[in-house]
């Protein structure tokens, strides 16, 4: 009988057997353990600027080392962070912001409203929530060093929500000399002015990254409070390990050489749960909203009638089964506003069906002209939950005739390879799978903006193009109501089901696992913030 790797770990993970930890987790500068976190990560970490990319992991790096004008507290209410004092003009068009005090970069240079005013004006170039500020703003002007104006065309009541949207796109403030670099091409210095610095010599791309706390850091005076408020840090250092085997990142968890892990596999949680000296814990309470997204521009996908394919195709049910094991972690999910949103509604979701629907999908393969091209799907092998998802959906586009071929990697070459425009055989892709927190979805203009907007090749990832859907897009800039953005809403939905701008596999709920030592950790979708959080 042939036992796996995975089955052997497993085993001897239960029984408590020693397995061998990488060394790169003992070769760190010693500082007193419980003064330092050890963090697994999902994917490794390659590109460092928030604007230039909208991984996950560089949202989190950025998170710790810059600041932002504004937060979210846990209620997903605007509130200021670099902010000191804002004010808005009667007519609703002019914008004031007052930096407050103490606020400094980590190279000792003070913050200035123009370093503010520069990050803006590079935000505005790649955020889809930045260009909808920048086509109503008349100018982004530096009034005094602590000082800067908005001017708008017309009122914008939702300016401060998207200065504070919590997303993988979020306004990161960046030294002026930084931020006026155009955004299509790469920041190379990491230096903000966030409560933790990057540690450059300690930096081992492809193993580990430190940051450390930044002891000059005013943190606001009032309590933490979702991702605002004061951003107290509690420990000397924090160091991200790559450990791209889960079945490894999982041993070193419970041998103690690592205190968090991301994303754990769903198979390990029982192991995890009997481990009296761990805990599973859910950060996102949202849950989580996995979809896959479709390359519009290069073929079959280019194609509706192929897109409506993969729609039809999709059994949800085993996609659950295979990325959430235990019912209550994992359900369907049909609204491209999430299950549990003010907004979540059963527009045009006649495509669903338990068990999909594989002759259908067949047909409209057939219709669309498919002549056995290759279906590229990049996997994301050190993310067990889209590994195996992406596994599945071979399977079951082969079983229907498609041509469908894996292309496997850790998540940083996912991210590395998605940007790829071209063709497949030019190291394009046909389909990725991705996730976006439940909450996000209630905001197609701020929060989801990234997943929402159909603006073609200035889109997201995938290019969804339709500009019927765009305009209502925007249409929720200024509407106002809930019953008005329920309707507008359904409207969307109607539409986006018609040209298929993402296909749902199911909503998840993922936790993390840490040691029992750990604490401190702040609940909130879409981040990992590291401060907080003490380590006993």
């Amino acid at each position: 009988m042939t036992i796996s790797r995975r089955a052997l770990i497993k085993v001897s993970l239960a029984a408590g057997t020693a397995v061998s930890i990488p060394t790169i987790l003992r070769a760190q500068t010693p500082l007193p353990a419980e003064r330092t976190v050890r963090m697994v990560m999902n994917g490794d970490l390659r590109v460092f600027d928030p604007f230039y990319s909208t991984a996950t992991i560089t949202a989190d790096h950025a998170l710790a080392i810059y600041d932002t004008l504004f937060s979210v507290d846990s209620k997903f209410m605007p509130q200021p962070q670099m902010v000191g004092k804002w004010g808005v003009s009667d007519d609703k068009k002019s914008y004031t912001f007052e930096l407050r005090d103490g606020l400094a970069w980590h190279d000792g240079t003070p913050v200035t409203a123009g370093d503010c005013v520069a990050s803006i004006r590079r935000w505005t170039q790649v955020s889809p929530a930045g260009r909808l500020i920048l086509e109503r703003t008349k100018d982004i002007t530096k009034k005094d060093d602590k000082t800067f104006t908005i001017e708008l065309k017309e009122p914008l009541g939702l300016l401060i929500d998207l200065l504070a949207a919590p997303t993988v796109s979020a306004l990161f403030i960046m030294r002026e000399k930084d931020a006026s670099r155009p955004a299509a091409e790469q920041v190379t210095a990491n230096i903000g002015s966030g409560p933790f610095k990057f540690n450059e010599a300690l930096a081992k791309p492809g193993a580990s990254f430190a940051y450390d706390r930044n002891e000059k850091y005013v943190p606001r005076k009032e309590p933490p409070n979702g991702l605002a408020g004061g951003k107290v840090v509690k420990v000397d250092r924090v160091v991200w390990n790559n450990i791209a085997d889960e079945q490894t990142a999982l041993a070193a968890l419970q041998a103690g050489e690592v205190d968090f892990m991301e994303s754990p596999p769903a198979d390990f949680y029982s192991v995890i749960a009997s481990d009296p000296n761990l805990e599973l814990q859910v950060l996102n309470k949202s849950g989580n909203d996995v979809y896959m997204r479709l390359n519009f521009l290069q073929a079959p996908f280019n194609n509706v009638k192929a897109r409506q394919a993969i729609l039809h195709l999709v059994n949800q049910d085993a996609f659950i089964g295979i990325m959430s094991p235990d019912p209550k972690y994992g359900r369907p999910l049909t609204s491209i506003f999430g299950n549990d949103t003010p907004y979540s509604n059963n527009e045009n979701t006649g495509w669903y069906k338990k068990g999909g629907d594989p002759e259908k999908a067949k047909q409209l393969f057939k219709e669309a002209g498919y002549a056995g091209e290759k279906v590229v799907i990049l996997q994301a092998t050190n993310i067990a939950l889209l590994s195996n998802a992406a596994q599945l959906l071979a399977a079951q586009l082969r079983n229907i005739g498609v041509n469908a071929e894996l292309a496997a990697s850790d998540w940083g070459g996912v991210v590395a390879r998605r940007a790829n425009k071209g063709p497949v055989e030019s190291g394009g892709w046909s389909i990725f799978l991705t996730w976006d927190s439940d909450h996000s979805h209630s905001d197609p203009i701020a929060a989801a903006a990234t997943s929402f907007a159909t603006t073609g090749e200035t889109a997201w990832f995938g290019w969804p193009k339709n500009d019927e859907f765009e305009a209502l897009r925007i249409k929720w800039a200024d509407t106002d109501s809930l019953e008005d953005r329920k309707a507008l809403a359904r409207k969307m939905q109607g539409i986006w089901w018609d040209f298929v701008g993402c296909v749902c596999l199911g909503q998840v709920v993922l936790p993390i696992a840490r040691r029992k030592t750990l604490s401190g950790l702040i609940e909130m979708p879409a981040f990992v913030p590291m401060w907080n959080m003490q380590k006993a």
